[in-house]
Parts: structure tokens; sequence; C-alpha cells
């Protein structure tokens, strides 16, 4: 008899040997498990978690940073090592009748571990060919062998210290199961989990709360209050700069002047209008609503040209490229209204107070439109709506539907929308037959139309009546395509005929994974070049010109706007 068997027969001896003595009521009964040491690793639960290691690592829409990729690798080993404990203690019970396994002699671990150490060599190749597939999709240089060592780290703390909780949880759940039924020992333990993950989220949640309040609540530093009589918090507003937030003090502070305007564009120009009310401007949204009424009233906002009216994200942020855009394309003849709704960023705002950003809009966009209202037909501004990701949320939410929409504005444009937005799902559900749903057409493009680059201006040859509503999405923003649906249903941009050339090839819709993996992928939506991910900083400049209208300037003020507008993120050539 071998060494191994001999310890595996003396083990089994010594197991039943107790068994029998704790059911004479000698001794307690004790699991197997509190025998092991704490690196003991089930067999069922490593290759549980390295099959989940494996799935988390299939390449997505966007690349990873090699640190997070192995945290996500890390918990998706955790997964995948509680799931293969609890289907192997079934198949044994299912053959043995018995849940517990042998000790196994010191050479079985020793080849045991080899094979782990050959499997993560062989996986970290793996990693490297499907995160390099999906780098050069979206223009971003391909990762070295070098950058696997973050990757490495933070899957074996993360996956370490999961199991190490894990292991505590099952050994608490043994000692009580010593000492009580098994049904009372589980409802103790999954009790005590749950108090403790309640405990930990509302520590997170109200520790994230006030971070966001403190970094966004309060002006930028380096940013002066204005002195135009055409800015909030500036000579003669009722607005305080203080009030505005770090948010809401990059949009008044910054963005181009009538000079700057007439130095791109070479053509005269006026000073651009803009107005914002920061949460501390007043305590409830109808309040700062009226307040943003008030300095439009003002600054002559009614006066001009084109009134937008801009729908934050869940900070209380404009994105600088759309509306810096806007005024260069129309000298300054503009009048940009918003309001803050939240410190929070859109994902806490999204998760924890989803009607914040559908109120918020609401009350702004009527309160503004009540006052337009009582212009005269003649003498009104052409009145827009426009929002980014959340604010793309909040400003579809104000309408009924797509006719309530153009009813009600002279046109819209919707960057980045996120896949919650109702009106978002009716119209890319009704998209005509045969168009893809990354890029959707729908009624031929006869009232609204999607775009991801500048040459999906020029797709459709049919007329675009007026007013004109414009959806700017790229195939590989995870924001667009994230949803609940995405864990248990194949979706349409993944099928082999609407597939877009910029996802990789080797992307695979799998039931829940795919999901977690878009999910991650909303992390790092903004780490790409413009072009891809939540990035629209190429083609703002074509997607005003498409909703409002000729600016009227000529070819070279036009490029020279938009390479002033490239300049604000980076822009890398599409692959050939």
């Amino acid at each position: 008899m071998t060494d191994g068997e001999e310890a595996m027969t003396v083990s089994t001896d010594s197991s039943q040997a107790s068994k029998e003595e704790s059911e004479r009521g000698e001794i307690p009964p004790r699991s197997p498990s509190l025998d092991r040491s704490w690196w003991y690793l089930d067999p069922g639960g490593a290759v549980g978690g390295f099959v989940f290691t494996i799935l988390s690592m299939t390449p997505s829409l966007l690349p990873r940073p090699a640190l997070l990729q192995g945290v996500v690798a890390g918990f998706a080993f955790a997964a995948g090592y509680l799931i293969g404990v609890l289907l192997l203690v079934l198949i044994r019970k299912m053959i043995w009748g018995r849940d517990d396994t042998p000790v196994v002699a010191r050479p079985w671990w020793i080849a045991y571990g080899i094979a782990w150490v050959v499997a993560l060599a062989g996986l970290a190749t793996l990693i490297l060919d499907w995160q390099n597939e999906v780098r050069s999709l979206v223009s971003l240089e391909p990762l070295n062998a070098i950058q696997f060592w973050p990757f490495a780290v933070s899957f074996l703390l993360v996956s370490v210290l999961l199991l190490v909780i894990g292991k505590s949880v099952m050994r608490m759940y043994h000692r009580l199961e010593t000492r009580m039924r098994t049904l009372y020992a589980t409802l103790v333990c999954v009790g005590i989990v749950l108090l403790v993950m309640s405990m930990l989220g509302s520590i997170l949640f109200f520790s994230m709360e006030r971070w966001f309040t403190s970094s966004n609540g309060e002006p930028i530093a380096e940013l002066s209050p204005p002195d135009s009589d055409f800015r909030s918090a500036g000579p003669g507003s009722v607005i305080e700069w203080e009030d505005l937030g770090r948010h809401g003090s990059m949009f008044i502070g910054e963005g181009p002047t009538k000079a700057d305007i007439e130095e791109l564009t070479g053509e005269p120009a006026i000073e651009p209008i803009r107005v914002y009310a920061g949460k501390k401007s007043a305590e409830t949204l109808e309040e700062r609503a009226d307040l943003v009424v008030s300095e439009l009233e003002r600054t002559g906002a009614f006066e001009r040209e084109i009134l937008v009216v801009g729908i934050t994200t869940g900070s209380g942020w404009l994105e600088p490229q759309t509306v810096d855009s806007l005024e260069y394309l129309y000298g300054g003849d503009t009048a940009i209204a918003a309001m803050q709704y939240a410190f929070t960023p859109s994902w806490v705002s999204f998760l924890f107070d989803p009607d914040a950003p559908v109120d918020g809009a609401t009350v702004l966009f009527e309160a503004v439109e009540e006052r337009w209202l009582e212009i005269p037909e003649e003498e009104r501004p052409r009145l827009f709506i426009y929002g980014l990701s959340l604010g793309a949320h909040g400003g579809q939410s104000v309408f009924i539907d797509l006719d309530d929409l153009r009813s009600r504005t002279d046109g819209a444009l919707f960057v980045g929308p996120t896949n919650s937005s109702d009106m978002w799902q009716e119209l890319q559900a009704a998209r005509d037959p045969g168009s893809p749903e990354s890029l959707p057409v729908l009624d031929e493009g006869r009232e609204v139309r999607w775009m991801s680059t500048m040459a999906d201006a020029n797709n459709l040859d049919g007329p675009w009546e007026e007013p004109r509503v414009l959806f700017l999405q790229h195939p590989t923003d995870p924001v667009t395509w994230f949803s609940a649906d995405l864990f248990f249903s194949k979706p349409d941009w993944l099928e082999d005929d609407q597939r877009s050339a910029d996802i990789s090839s080797s992307m695979r819709w799998m039931p829940v994974v795919t999901g977690i993996q878009v999910a991650v992928d909303l992390l790092g939506a903004d780490r790409v070049p413009a072009q891809y991910g939540h990035n629209f900083g190429d083609v703002v400049v074509a997607g005003w010109v498409s909703v409002i209208g000729d600016p009227g300037l000529d070819r070279e003020s036009l490029q020279a706007i938009q390479t002033e507008i490239e300049t604000y993120a980076s822009i890398l050539p599409f692959e050939e």
C-alpha cells in the first residue's frame, strides 16, 4: 500500500469512528472542513473558479485596465469556487452518499499546484490576445507581458480575501451546526451575513454621498466668478458663485467668449448666454427652475435665436465639447439653461434615486417652456433640448412620445442615451427591417435619426423633416447597451448580421456573463478615444448642424471648429 493510500484509509477510518461516536452521543459531530488548513482548495471549487475566471476575461465592448481586470477576475473566481463546491457536494452525496473528501497525500497537492501554475501561464497569454484584439478596435496601443503583473497581483489579493471570508462563514456554519439543527444554523449564518452586508452597504453609501457632496458641492478653486452680465453668478445675478458646485462653476466659468468665437471662425459674434442653478442655489427643484427662468429673463435669453435646455448628468455636468461647439457654430446667438439635481455621479443617482433626473428634467423644461409660450410665436427663440447619458434619459422622460417631443420643441440632441429610456427603447424596437440595432433607421429617417460618426450624417438620402431628433450613439458604448435583459437574452447588436465592425468578433453572448462584462465596461466607458465608448467629441459638431441647421459658415470655419473641439479629448484615426 502506498503512503497516499494509507493516509486516505486512516483518514476515512478516523472519520467513520468519529461519526459512530457522535451517534452514540459521546462527542458532538464535527465537520471535516474544520480540520483542514485555510489554504485547502476544494477540487470542485478550484475547477469552477478557474472556469469563471476565464469567462470573466473573454472579450467585451471595451478594453479593461489590468488592475480592474484582476479585481473582476478575483470576484469571478470566488463565485465560481462557491458554485463548484456546492456542485461537488451534491455529486458526492448522489454517488457516495457523503459530502466530505478524504485527505489527499502531499504529492497530489504538489501536482495540483503545478497544474494551476501551468493553467495561469496559459491564461495570461490568452488574456493578452483577447485584450489586444479589443484595444486594436478602439485605436489603442497593444499591451505587453509586463502589464500582466498588475492583473496577477489584484487577482490573487481579491480571490484570497474572498476565499478567506467564505471559509470563515463556512466554519461559523459548521460550528453552529454542532450546537443546533441545520436549518437554524443556516438561518443564523444567512442573517449574520445579510446584517454585515447591510451595514457595509450603508457605510459605503453614506461615505460616497459625503465624498461626492464635498468634491462636487464647491466651485473649482482655480476658477473665478464671471464678470459678464450674460452668465449666472455674474453682475446682477441672483445666483451665488459659491452655490454652483464643481460642475456648475465649470459650465459658467469656462467656455468661449465673443472674442474667442470671432477669432476661431473669422465671423462676427455676440456673447453667449449661460444660465445655471446649483443644488445649493435653492432647496427644491421648483425653486431652482424659477431661478433659471429669472436668469434667462435677466440675461435676455428669450431674445436670442437659439435656446437650449441642457439636462445635466447625475453630478450636474454638461459636456464641454457639446455646449462649446453650439456656441462656436452659431456665433454666440445662443442661450443654454441648466440646473443641478444631485451631487453624485450618474450611476449612483440611477441606482439610488432614479427619479431625480426625470423630475429635474421635467421641472426645468416645463418652467422654461411655460415662459417661452408667453412670447409671441414670431418672436420666440428656437427651443431645443439636449442631454448626455443620464441627462439624455431625463430629457426624453419629459415627453410622452416622439410626437409630443416634436410638438413642444424645435429639435433634440440626445448623446450616449441610456438603455433604460422608454422613448429610446420604443424607437429602437420600431426600426426599419434590416437596419442594425447599433445604428438603426426609422421610417427612412423622416423624423428621427442616429449617428455614430460624421459620415453617418450622409447615410440617408430622404428628407429629414423639422423638428429633428438625433441620437448620437456608439456601438461600443456600454452606457447604451447595458440592460437587465443582457443577462438572460442575446441582444440584436451581437447577432452576426448586425454586429458592428468596432465590436470584437470573439465577443460572444453568454447568459449572465455578458451582462456582468458590459456592466464592468461601464467603469471605463470614457477611457477610450473620442469616437468609441461614451466619448462623442468627434461627432457633436455634425450633430448640432444636423439638428439645428446650416450655421452659415464656410468650410474653413467649420473645420476650425471641428479641430478645436477635437482638442478636448483624444481622437485617433479609425483602423483601416
